[in-house]
């Protein structure tokens, strides 16, 4: 059985965020503190344990952090005068709404409110089109950008690589594709979805198959060809009786019996996630540099 190469995203985020570290005491001495706004409404457990986790983050490094918790029944008004009144914040640099917010707000309204200056998710229409146009001044979503910054650490080589992307939403999937077809990286890449006609033959042709689907395990053993890179976005919790929590996480790789197939892996916990606050302090620090 081979043992893969494990892709160790907690060490690279913390590489990452001495970086960050570095380069705010830069900014400090020129009277700029770099400035992060999260905004979260209502009481959701895994967002708000993401949120905390940003804000300590943001500490560490130095940065000025604001959070603004609303109640789960703000209006889609009270929430677009908020991102108008974090928009003309000059100590704010990077503005996050949490997703997903309740149903009876329409984040893409919320999301094209946003300053695209202040973009820090980079969601925001102009901040897609310059990832599409390749221009570094616009903001590239956190996790994708986690992703190809492992990639790139971990030496793996995506020049003229086939790359499979399963997911195509507008948080990993486009933004991750968009990155590995981009000069930069020069791999030839798929798309695949639930609606791919056989899913499982698509992977097998990876030689870099990301997985960002949001269901657990789905990626099998037989979907992988041997030597694969496999990064797995998924972070799913599943019901564990045997846990205090009462479940455990779990990425959309079958990791047990996927891992011995692979060159390399990302595990879940501990992979992807810890990249994805990383690129977000990177990407703060990018826009007080901008904006300053």
């Amino acid at each position: 059985m081979n043992s893969p190469k494990i892709l160790d995203g907690k060490s690279v985020a913390a590489a990452v965020l001495d970086e960050c570290r570095a380069e705010t005491a830069e900014l400090l001495t020129k009277g700029i503190q770099p400035g992060l706004a999260v905004v979260l409404i209502g009481s959701d457990p895994a967002s708000q344990v993401y949120v905390g986790s940003k804000a300590r983050t943001c500490a560490e490094l130095g940065f000025h952090s604001l959070k603004i918790e609303l109640p789960a029944e703000t209006t889609q008004e009270e929430l677009l005068q908020v991102v108008r009144d974090l928009n003309a914040d000059p100590a704010i640099h990077g503005i996050l709404v949490q997703s997903p917010p309740p149903k009876h707000i329409d984040e893409e309204a919320v999301i094209r409110e946003i300053d695209p200056r202040k973009d820090v998710d980079g969601f925001h229409p102009e901040n897609v089109a310059k990832l599409v146009l390749e221009d570094p001044s616009g903001f590239v979503p956190c996790t994708p950008a986690g992703c190809m910054k492992l990639l790139e650490v971990s030496g793996i080589n995506t020049n003229g690589a086939e790359a499979v992307v399963i997911g195509r939403s507008m948080i990993v999937g486009k933004p991750m594709a968009l990155l590995l077809v981009s000069k930069i990286s020069n791999a030839t890449v798929t798309i695949a979805h639930s609606r791919s006609k056989d899913l499982p033959a698509i992977c097998r042709r990876a030689d870099i198959l990301v997985a960002a689907v949001g269901r657990p395990e789905m990626v099998k053993a037989d979907w992988v060809k041997p030597g694969a890179v496999v990064i797995d976005v998924g972070i799913n919790r599943v019901p564990d009786p045997s846990k205090k929590s009462g479940y455990r996480l779990t990425g959309d790789v079958a990791y047990q019996e996927v891992a011995p197939l692979c060159s390399a892996i990302t595990p879940v916990p501990g992979g992807v996630g810890p990249m994805t606050i990383a690129m977000l302090m990177k990407n703060t620090l990018q826009a007080a540099r901008q904006l300053s």
